[in-house]
């Protein structure tokens, strides 16, 4: 008998006696979401489910209500459903098979689904004031339930946990955002919480969808598609497999031909990858069988969900996985309308990253509020960039409860939002930005001027913006910008802005009005002005024929003295990442500067003088005059030798020293290095490659620094290279 806490279990003799002398039949037994000290939803029916011999007759029956009865099946399974009651206990589960199992201390109350990684996974002993808030959770009326870590390719019916009551001994160990939501549920509401902790540090959100989630989202097709090939009940399975039999079959008859020709035999066919379950923690579906399919049907009133960081990458593509998530969530518990409230993830460095990737996975969690009664928590104001398990979990769980006091128990009486973009008016040089929510009026938090507002001009480039409170708007403006565009707000992964109402909620990341095209190029690159333009190339049209949307090689009728590379990189919603390197010329031929194909018959390694580096992007030395400069332009195969002996190069890995090799039409390198600095300024290689090619600012991670073999041209949506000269005078 599993349950380990209070539980009675009685068989009586004439049943043993009947059956030999020995127990040939099972006992009627529950999974492990029902125990002792549970929570169960009050105010909703409640189904209770188990497992028992086939034809047995099992009764429920919780206080002196009447119980209800069941067989099971043929398979041992059986269900009842309860009657719904209102908050209360301590009462007394009784369920009566061949045997009795008993459960006692079940409240009824308030049950929510605590879900997502480490943020939802760490405890209150990890949390603010950690010693205190154990040392002073006395909250009987708080209960969790904690399932193990369990991937599983298939669903679960079962996992082994037990309900634990909130005191000083146990509370160390309860999820810390779930505890401080439920205390203040149950302070206001005056009902038990139960809680039911199932997350999991660093999971991605696709382990945690059902398949009906996937099935749901056209735009996760290859997500569904990959989990239906493991489901040996879908006809692709059937299929593939049904093939494989067919290769298997023809194989088994040719091997008995070679056998008894004594001849030799190709392998068998291997058995196909695809139709293996998927058994990781971080594949699709494998956190829902083992860890939330064991828990359906049991009474919830909703979820609570706090991941994002393992996919802060995704872009708008979170917005999808997010539907995915709910929508199959409320498919398995037959309640279209949970409730799902879920936390923005804090700011934080994330490396080197682009400071707008986060921005940008902001911008997506809060568009998932289009999916119908969710609600988003906003926590830029009590995050730690150098942490990225802020320990402020108290405000966290508080403004959970305010959400769903608000927005599930009716309270009209309290503010459970910061304010929120509602409209942008252009004011000539000024930008007006309405917002909801703003409760009994936007404030600063501390006292001092808005922050992390920008903006941007028709001939101008996002700036700083200095930002006026005026009633439920911010007037934005800028002396630099003559006519306004556009505005962001918190556009930084370090951002920890100011703005709030006056309850004390923040507002989060947002952009509004149309961004106009800009040229970094002459934005940000003040010799641009004294270079005339030889080619332009978009990247995205790379292939064995090199063709130049500019050509103005034509054109170029005099000496020129500098030779100039501008490079522009876009990844998805990300800012544009760009570099200009400019350098004493190196070649007359004008013919022999831009993609060194081998027709061009360009072929340079060598120093390069005077280079000046104008770049957005981190970690890349800029300035004038910088020496250390080396080109390495050349249509060959090469390798990792240093053969040309440039400074500081490795002769080990790809890098800012390589040796050209045969064949002479290879792979082709085009890269710019500054080897005082030990890095790669820009490289474009394996143009022949198109899509496969590789391209890069700054150095490359893995095995080269120049961005060799990383085949990464197709992850950039914008990519586009021009090649300049200076005329000389």
């Amino acid at each position: 008998m599993s349950f380990k806490t209070r539980l009675v279990v009685t068989v009586t003799l004439a049943a043993l006696v009947a059956l030999g002398g020995a127990a040939a039949w099972a006992d009627a037994r529950l999974p492990h979401v029902f125990g002792s000290h549970m929570v169960l939803q009050r105010d909703v029916e409640l189904p209770v489910w188990g497992w028992a011999d086939a034809g047995e007759e099992v009764s429920v029956q919780i206080g002196d209500r009447p119980a209800v009865t069941a067989k099971a099946d043929a398979e041992g399974k059986w269900q009842v459903k309860l009657a719904a009651m209102p908050a209360g206990g301590p009462l007394q589960m009784t369920v009566r098979g061949k045997n009795q199992v008993v459960l006692e201390d079940v409240l009824v109350g308030e049950v929510w689904l605590c879900s997502g990684q480490s943020n939802m996974e760490m405890v209150v002993a990890s949390c603010n004031n950690a010693a205190q808030e154990v040392a002073e959770a006395n909250y009987p009326e708080i209960r969790q339930l904690r399932p193990p870590k369990m991937p599983s390719g298939f669903p679960k019916d079962d996992f082994d946990a037990e309900w634990q009551v909130c005191s000083p001994e146990t509370a160390g160990q309860f999820t810390a955002a779930g505890y401080f939501f439920a205390r203040h549920i149950n302070k206001e509401l005056k009902v038990p919480v139960g809680l039911i902790n199932s997350s999991w540090g660093g999971t991605l959100i696709e382990p945690w969808a059902p398949p009906v989630g996937y099935e749901r989202v056209p735009a996760l097709k290859g997500i569904h598609d990959r989990v239906t090939l493991t489901n040996p009940s879908s006809e692709p399975y059937k299929e593939r497999l049904a093939e494989y039999l067919d290769q298997l079959t023809a194989w088994l008859a040719k091997a008995r031909e070679k056998l008894a020709a004594e001849q030799e035999l190709d392998a068998a066919p291997a058995y196909p990858q695809e139709l293996l379950p998927l058994t990781e923690h971080q594949q699709p579906t494998t956190l829902y069988n083992g860890m939330i399919h064991p828990l359906v049907p049991y009474a919830i009133r909703g979820a609570l969900w706090y991941q994002g960081e393992s996919n802060h990458g995704d872009g708008m593509m979170y917005v999808e996985k997010t539907r995915a998530l709910v929508e199959g969530w409320r498919e398995v518990w037959h309640n279209s309308d949970m409730p799902f409230y879920y936390v923005q993830i804090a700011p934080w460095q994330y490396g080197n990253e682009d400071l707008t990737i986060l921005p940008t996975f902001w911008e997506a969690q809060a568009a998932a509020q289009v999916i119908p009664n969710t609600g988003m928590v906003v926590i830029n104001d009590i995050g730690d960039i150098q942490d990225i398990h802020p320990k402020n979990k108290q405000d966290v769980g508080l403004r959970l409860a305010l959400l769903a006091l608000a927005r599930t128990y009716g309270r009209t009486d309290l503010v459970c939002s910061g304010p929120t973009f509602k409209s942008l008016e252009i004011e000539g040089s000024k930008l007006r930005v309405r917002f909801d929510n703003v409760g009994s009026g936007l404030a600063s938090r501390d006292g001092e001027p808005l922050t992390w507002f920008e903006m941007i001009g028709q001939d101008t480039d996002f700036v700083k913006a200095d930002a006026v409170i005026e009633g439920d708007s911010v007037v934005l403006s800028s002396p630099e910008v003559k006519q306004a565009a556009a505005m962001r707000f918190a556009w930084s992964k370090l951002a920890e802005p100011n703005l709030m109402n006056k309850e004390g909620l923040p507002t989060g990341a947002f952009r509004a009005g149309e961004v106009p095209e800009r040229d970094y190029l002459a934005l940000r690159v003040p010799e641009a002005k004294d270079y005339q333009l030889v080619y332009t190339l978009d990247l995205a049209k790379l292939g064995p024929q090199v063709q130049y949307e500019v050509d103005h090689t034509g054109n170029v009728t005099g000496p020129f003295d500098r030779i100039a590379y501008f490079l522009e990189l876009q990844k998805g919603g990300a800012e544009v990442q760009y570099v200009h390197v400019s350098m004493d010329a190196f070649t007359q031929d004008v013919k022999k500067i831009g993609v060194p194909v081998l027709a061009s018959k360009a072929m340079f390694q060598q120093p390069v003088q005077n280079m000046n580096v104008v770049s957005n992007v981190p970690g890349i030395t800029t300035g004038t005059g910088l020496a250390g400069g080396n080109i390495e332009f050349w249509p060959h195969n090469y390798g990792p030798p240093n053969s040309g002996n440039v400074p500081n190069a490795s002769a080990a890995i790809w890098d800012f020293g390589d040796q050209p090799g045969a064949p002479e039409d290879g792979y082709g390198c085009m890269q710019v290095h500054n080897h005082d600095a030990k890095q790669t300024i820009f490289a474009i290689n394996n143009w022949k490659a198109g899509a496969n090619a590789d391209i890069g600012i700054g150095n490359s991670e893995g095995d080269t620094r120049d961005w060799t073999f990383t085949h990464n041209a197709a992850s950039y949506s914008v990519k586009r290279l021009r090649v300049l000269v200076r005329p000389k005078q």
